[in-house]
Parts: C-alpha cells; structure tokens; sequence
C-alpha cells in the first residue's frame, strides 16, 4: 500500500505501531519460515504476505527462512520452489537463511539448559511419552529419568551426538511442568535421534532438534521483533517464551497468532495435498485444478491478483471460511484492465461464406484492449471459410435466442454481416457446416443503411486458424469443505471426475501461433486463458484460467 488511507487497518500493524512508538524497537524485522517439505500453497502465501507487507510498510527487514529440522521429508527441489514462489508474488526477500545455518548454536543452547538444570535426557520410548503425558483434563507424570543428574545428562547427550543410540531411545526433554494445563509445557522434546541425510548439512548431525525449540531460537537469532503465525501455534505460544526466557538470547521477539487462510473448494493441510499427488489423483504440485502457487500460476493467475485477493480479505482472530469467487474476481478484475484480446474457437462449427470471393482473404484492425488504449491493435485475417462457436447457432431457436439462426442475420465482430441461408448435415443429422452470404457494405462491423443486428459473434478464419489444445478447470471437489467433512467419508470421494475438460479440436487465431508458456489473454466473449507449459512448436496448449462472469454462484445454486 502507498499511501496511509489505502493500507487496511489490523491488530498486528496496531501493535507493530505501538512498539516503534513506545521505543521498544527502532527496527521491524519480520520473517516467514517455511519447511521445505512440499509446495506453497495460497495460505502460505497470506503468511509471507502478511510478514513481508509489515517489514515493507515500516522500512523494516524481511527475512525467508527454511525451517530445516526433519531432514527425510525435506528436499531441494521444494526450496527452490518456495523461492520461486515468493519471488513471484512479492518480489523476494532481504536476507535468506536457514535453521541448520544455527545447528551449532542450537546445540549449545541444549547443552546449555542440561547445564542450568532444564534440560534431561529420558529413555521413554513416543509410546510411553504419550502414555505419561496425560490428557487435556488429567495431569500427566514425570518421567523416571527426570532426576538424572546434569554430568549424567550431559554425557548421555553427547554420546546421542556421537550417534552411540538407536532411533527413538532416546530423547532431550525440557524440565517445566507434566501438570500444566497447556500439554505442550509438559516437559516437551527438545532433540531426537535421527541418522538421516540432510540436505545441507550432509551426515554431519545424528540428532536434530524438534521445531519449538529451534523455532524461537532462530526468530532470536536473526533479530525478529515481531513472529507471526497462524492461530495452531497459539497454544506454542508459552513455550516459545520459555525457550526465549530461560537462555541468554539476543533478542526476545513476540509471537503473533492471525487466523488461517480457508478457502471454499480447497484443503489447506499439506498431508493431504501431498496424497492428491502420490495418488495420481492431480497432475502434481502445479496442476492448475490446485490451489498451490505453482498451480495458480500454470493456470494463468497473476501475482497482484493474490496480493489483491490477501489485501481484501484481511488480517483477523478470527477463523472465517473465504469463497472461491472473491480470489476469481480479484484475477478477472486484473486481468480485464491488463489482458489483450483474442478471437478462439472451442467448438468449432464451419461457415462458408458463398457469395466470398474464392481464394481470396483480408485482414481487419481487431483492438487489442479496450481498457487500455495504448495496447494498440492487431491484424487478424478473414476468409471465405471460418469457424464459430457451435453454442452461437441453433436451427429451432428459442424466443430469446438471437445468435445464428436460419435465415437470421448476425454480426461478425470486426467484420460483416452474415445471413445464415442453408445447414448441411451429415448422414446421422449432425450439423457439419453453414452456407452464409455476406454483405460487402458492412465491413468493420456496420451497416451503411442503419440496420441492426442483435448479436455479434467472434470467429476465426479456417484458413489460417492454429489448430490448438484447451484445457477448461473447475472445483477439484464436489463440495466447498473437502477439508471438514463431518460425515467421516474420505475427503478424495469427493473429487469431481470431470474437473478438467480437454478439447483437442479448438482453432485460435494465428497471433497466438508462438505465445511464450504463461501468456495470459482474453477469448473474446469465453474468458480468460493462459498458454500452458505442454506447449509445442505448432501445438499451442492452453489453460482456461477463470471465465468472464462469475461460475460459482450458480455452482452454488445447484447445491455444490
């Protein structure tokens, strides 16, 4: 936001306000950790939005950091792809880092709250852990091995470095109290033993430590002054301050919990995204039925069409379930004012124009957007032979039907006028072809004598059109909570088999002949598209990424 009128006003910035008021700090800095472990989905992206908007707004620093602890399902490939996305949304970051860049620290923080008396080393197994825990309602109960001594500790911590103990034998718990009512200050694990590869750090560690311990230490590390993060972690939020309170950190940063991203259509847990893929029941992280940034991207979404779309829904306590149609309408309003226009078919039905010179063709001036007079214009070619959308005609039409008919007559846009005369079938009565005529007087789209027409109709000429691919997308799922249903039913039960339709006999006009991967443009009068990765010298595939008008409500209306 550029200026304090348009910037929407949320507790987090009230409270960001008030420190640098009050002098509690001179400078914010923000960040946005990510585990790499899979794809970022649009929630992700109203987190590092939120953070990166902060740091923005008040001149502060924002920092991308790779929550780096779980080293068997974490990668490369998904550090890249979080870079790439938040590259693409809200152009990068100030400093990039990594949890295992702290790993010697870390440890010495360990070694440290052994040393203070905080800190022992139990040999119950997770089974036993959770059995001692207790529930939300009964306490739960120390551990045998609380009382070690700290040269015991310390002795025992250094040989599980040293890579002396099975997986799951041993692990560091946190001394503080097995009766709080909160379960996570009940003396929660702060390192376990895992001889994993990491993917940084190589084999150098046989012990890694778990995310609340390593999560606060780094905020304190790198100087955060203000960590937020979704509402789940509120109740993390004491032993975050513990960890911070109880070692000589460099600095206490606040942690600030904000109300997830849910969005109809779509399920936010990274478990069951990850299943979508396994299971082949997507094309992968980026297939444009998906909600990860890499397949809003494929499909065709634009990077201020989300920041519109995390602008307009807000920063709250409160956890609130968002529709599909708002995060289409910020695309549609983007990319109205942005996209150039273009004539396509997808169904095509043939029409000869019979009183058209043979052999002969033109080329008319086609604006390229009428919201944007600098786009300019466009030649698209003309013919004695085109295709239009089969949908524009219709031999018995209804009383309120005013596309091609027989004996009607009809607009072609930028070109004639044209008068259906005559429909030829085939042998099982499917309607192949329209014999038109057309009036010569009324090039450019309008009649000398001052007569109308009610419909105008986008076409291509057959002639010269591109023979291409178009993929249509709606809902992956047949319900708006995928992620909350009550009945118990397995959540992929209820995807839509036909959520994406292929047409394979579509003709575009030749000016999207060589359209680069991620063009986006309108069809005139069908919607939005962009052109897809699987593209080929002379094979053009293309991605619808939303229609011209709203499909949701009347998905809604039909009880979906």
């Amino acid at each position: 936001m550029s200026t304090e009128e348009n910037r929407p006003s949320n507790f987090i910035r009230t409270i960001v306000i008030e420190d640098l008021e009050s002098g509690k700090h001179d400078k914010i800095v923000t960040r946005f950790p990510p585990e790499p472990n899979g794809y970022m989905h649009i929630g992700h992206a109203k987190a590092f939005c939120l953070s990166h908007g902060i740091a923005r707004e008040f001149g502060g620093q924002f920092n991308l950091r790779f929550d780096d602890t779980n080293p068997e399902k974490e990668d490369t490939e998904y550090v890249e792809s979080i870079r790439e996305d938040i590259r693409w949304i809200v152009g990068g970051w100030d400093k990039e880092c990594f949890a295992s860049d702290y790993y010697d620290q870390l440890f010495d923080y360990a070694v440290q709250l052994i040393k203070d008396g905080k800190a022992f080393v139990c040999d119950l197994n997770a089974e036993q852990i959770r059995e001692y825990r207790g529930t939300l309602t009964t306490p739960g109960k120390d551990s045998p091995y609380k009382t070690r001594s700290i040269e015991e500790n310390l002795d025992l911590f250094m040989r599980m470095k040293a890579g002396e103990f099975e997986e799951g034998s041993r692990t560091l718990r946190a001394k503080i109290d097995m009766a709080s009512p909160n379960i996570n200050m009940r003396d929660p694990a702060i390192y376990r033993i895992k001889k994993a590869h990491h993917h940084r750090t190589g084999d150098k560690w046989m012990i890694y430590p778990m995310y609340d311990f390593t999560h606060c230490l780094s905020d304190s590390i790198e100087g955060i002054t203000h960590s937020l993060c979704s509402l789940e972690f509120e109740d993390n939020r004491p032993l975050y301050d513990w960890f911070i309170n109880e070692l000589d950190t460099p600095e206490k940063p606040r942690q600030i919990e904000f109300a997830r991203l849910n969005l109809t259509y779509t399920l936010m847990s990274k478990r069951k995204m990850l299943r979508l893929v396994k299971e082949n029941w997507i094309d992968g992280w980026d297939d444009p039925r998906m909600w990860t940034i890499s397949g809003l991207r494929r499909r065709g979404y634009t990077p201020e069409a989300v920041r519109d779309f995390i602008g307009r829904i807000g920063v709250s306590k409160a956890d609130s379930m968002v529709d599909m149609a708002l995060l289409e309408a910020c695309l549609r309003e983007d990319l109205n004012k942005k996209a150039s226009r273009y004539m396509g078919v997808l169904n095509p039905l043939k029409v000869v124009i019979t009183n058209y010179p043979e052999g002969e063709s033109e080329q008319f001036d086609c604006v390229n957007n009428p919201e944007d007079p600098s786009a300019g214009t466009r030649k698209v070619p003309f013919g004695r032979e085109l295709y239009i959308e089969r949908d524009d005609f219709m031999e018995d039409p209804p009383k309120k039907f005013f596309r091609l008919a027989p004996g009607r007559e009809v607009r072609l846009r930028y070109a004639y006028f044209i008068t259906c005369d005559e429909v030829v079938k085939d042998s099982e009565g499917e309607i192949v072809e329209l014999r038109c005529t057309y009036d010569p007087a009324t090039r450019g789209g309008d009649s000398p004598d001052g007569r109308k027409v009610k419909a105008t109709m986008h076409w291509v000429s057959a002639k010269h059109a591109i023979k291409s691919e178009v993929r249509l997308f709606g809902p992956l799922f047949t319900t708006p909570t995928p992620g909350g249903i009550e009945d118990g039913s397995d959540f992929t039960e209820y995807i839509d088999p036909d959520s994406r339709k292929v047409l394979e006999q579509c003709y575009i006009e030749p000016a999207l002949k060589d359209a680069e991967p991620g063009f986006r443009f309108q069809f005139e009068r069908l919607g939005y598209f962009c052109v897809d990765p699987d593209s080929t010298a002379g094979h053009p595939v293309i991605n619808r990424a939303v229609t011209l008008r709203d499909a949701w409500a009347k998905l809604q209306k039909k009880g979906g």
